[in-house]
């Protein structure tokens, strides 16, 4: 005798949660955290001046935007990311592609840009600042050059990690040497290399740091540093907040469109 399937007719049992439900969950952890952080506050367990309630850091953002001067700061610093990561990822592309592809171009390049890889941001942005000035040309090299590595790195691996017997298909079906690069090379190496854009998009937003930290006259980085000299520490976490939020965002365009060039590999999957 068959024994009954006792989930047959509970279609949910087995199945993962909904969107809704995992969007629910992602913010729990957050919004407890703020709740908690709000109630210390309010019974003075913690100091007003290192950790202001989120009530006035809320506050904080609310009388900055209404003078628009918050805006102003996040369009400077949404436009310094976006060109130095665009000078930055294409260039670390380029190279990974040339590395990758070629022997002789990796025994000549990798090893310095390896070396390079190595020297601390916070080594180099003193230089640029002597270089170039406290214009925004140097706050977008510091960018360019944090988000340079991450893509180089992955291209270089995504490439060299093409499955071989793919190559024979190619020469089977006498495909010229840019055929196999493009119908071939870019689209096997398509998961290393949007996984390098991803992690370097969000260096970029750590390279913007450290440029506006240092050497900025406008951005979300100098509204802090200047806040944190008058110790108006709620518009200091305003900048914290703004930072985590936009890079959040970032990640989560990059997430979508990993997920969308990249539905062909997960239908051969299945």
């Amino acid at each position: 005798m068959s024994v009954p399937n006792k989930t047959a007719g509970n279609p949910t049992i087995g199945q993962s949660p909904g969107k809704w439900t995992l969007f629910v969950l992602a913010l729990a952890i957050p919004v407890a955290t703020l709740i908690v952080w709000q109630i210390l506050g309010d019974l003075g367990l913690i100091s007003d001046l290192l950790f202001p309630t989120p009530f006035t850091i809320g506050t904080a953002f609310v009388e900055l935007a209404k003078t628009g001067v918050l805006w102003k700061h996040i369009s400077i610093s949404v436009q310094r990311v976006l060109i130095g990561f665009l000078i930055g990822a294409s260039l670390g592309l380029l190279f990974g592609i040339a590395v990758g592809l070629f022997r002789r171009t990796e025994k000549l390049l990798d090893p310095t840009v390896q070396m390079i890889r190595m020297i601390p941001s916070l080594a180099i942005v003193p230089l640029f600042v002597l270089w170039f000035g406290i214009g925004e040309l140097s706050k977008i090299l510091i960018i360019a050059q944090a988000t340079f590595f991450q893509l180089y790195i992955n291209t270089f691996l995504g490439i060299r990690n093409v499955d071989k017997k793919l190559f024979e298909v190619t020469y089977v079906l006498g495909y010229s040497r840019f055929q196999q690069i493009i119908r071939l090379v870019l689209p096997a190496a398509l998961p290393h290399i949007l996984l390098g854009v991803r992690l370097s998009f969000g260096i970029s937003w750590i390279g913007l740091v450290v440029a506006e930290l240092i050497a900025s006259t406008s951005g979300i980085g100098y509204m802090m540093s200047d806040a944190r000299q008058f110790a108006d520490t709620p518009v200091v976490f305003v900048g914290i907040f703004l930072f985590a939020i936009l890079g959040l965002a970032a990640d989560s365009l990059i997430r979508l469109l990993q997920h969308r060039l990249l539905r062909w590999k997960a239908a051969i999957n299945r």
